[in-house]
């Protein structure tokens, strides 16, 4: 399969390693993206590759946790940032946020046909008339919500990135200022250092097993630049996997990172040293986690220069 200029571009915005190496990977795996960054990672040329993916889109990310407890995260994305700034357009991404909390939407069309706060029309001809007033497309991407447990929302940089920490307490630390500050603490966590699962439970067999993969190809590639013996390189680069695994969980599981405001002890090391210090018991039982335009390409063009075409 053939690749472009482009091509070689995106496998180094995804990796960080230069062009020539990219370029060499797509020869080497005939233009497929994904067999690219194995390669690279093998090569021990590419760190662990993030489901993140390219944030380009602009937009607002609003996190919220209502007086009842129900905490609510919704993504809407505009065209510039200059929208995204707008008073009025971050209060719509709110209200939408609270209609969430309280009538729980199984998906995007119940979202869309819900009451608007305050209004007579739905959220869809809300949005509608956003679209007609601003000039901008304005999409409502996604949204997420915890109706039980404790709920902590955090959000950062005036909504570029969104985080809700739902948790399981004791009745005894119901209402405990100390379990808010944890899940304050959980949650920037969270924002700071991208885990995509909770705990090694979590890791799809299939992901655990093509790392495994890509590991131990990396630790033979090692070897072999130290000359060892091909049958005594298998053994040792069979326990080298094993010790990078466990790196590979740290960095991709929340309760195994190293909890970020003393990183001597591990997330969950610190929730349970919390919870004791507390009187209580404390479990996270999951997360989540929205940045603006996560995954999305904005358009190329030039957005002042397309204005200005529209003034000739």
């Amino acid at each position: 399969m053939a690749f472009t200029a482009k091509d070689v571009r995106t496998l180094r915005e995804m990796t960080g390693v230069g062009m020539m190496d990219c370029k060499k990977a797509l020869t080497a795996s005939d233009g497929d993206m994904d067999k690219a960054v194995a390669y690279l990672r093998e090569k021990g040329l590419a760190a662990a590759q993030k489901k993140a993916g390219r944030i380009a889109a602009e937009g607002v990310v609003a996190a919220i946790v209502t007086e009842a407890g129900v905490g609510a995260i919704v993504e809407v994305n505009s065209e510039t940032d200059f929208v995204a700034k707008n008073k009025d357009f971050q209060k719509f991404v709110y209200d939408v946020a609270g209609a969430v909390a309280q009538s729980a939407p199984a998906d995007m069309d119940a979202l869309l046909a819900l009451p608007y706060p305050g209004s007579d029309k739905t959220i869809q001809g809300i949005l509608q008339e956003k679209v007609l007033v601003i000039g901008e497309n304005i999409k409502i991407r996604r949204f997420a919500r915890y109706g039980g447990g404790v709920t902590v929302a955090y959000v950062h940089m005036g909504g570029k990135i969104g985080v809700l920490v739902n948790m399981e307490i004791s009745d005894n630390l119901k209402g405990s200022k100390g379990v808010t500050v944890l899940g304050k603490d959980i949650a920037m966590q969270i924002a700071a250092m991208r885990p995509l699962y909770l705990d090694p439970s979590e890791v799809p067999g299939g992901d655990l097993e093509k790392e495994k993969e890509i590991q131990f190809a990396k630790a033979l590639e090692e070897n072999k630049e130290k000359q060892i013996p091909e049958e005594k390189a298998h053994k040792i680069a069979e326990n080298m996997v094993k010790g990078r695994i466990n790196k590979f969980y740290e960095e991709t599981c929340l309760l195994n990172q190293p909890f970020v405001k003393e990183n001597k002890v591990s997330v969950a090391k610190h929730v349970e040293a919390t919870a004791k210090e507390l009187g209580g018991a404390i479990a996270v039982r999951s997360f989540i986690r929205f940045e603006k335009g996560e995954g999305l390409e904005k358009k190329a063009d030039n957005f002042a220069e397309e204005v200005a075409s529209m003034t000739k």
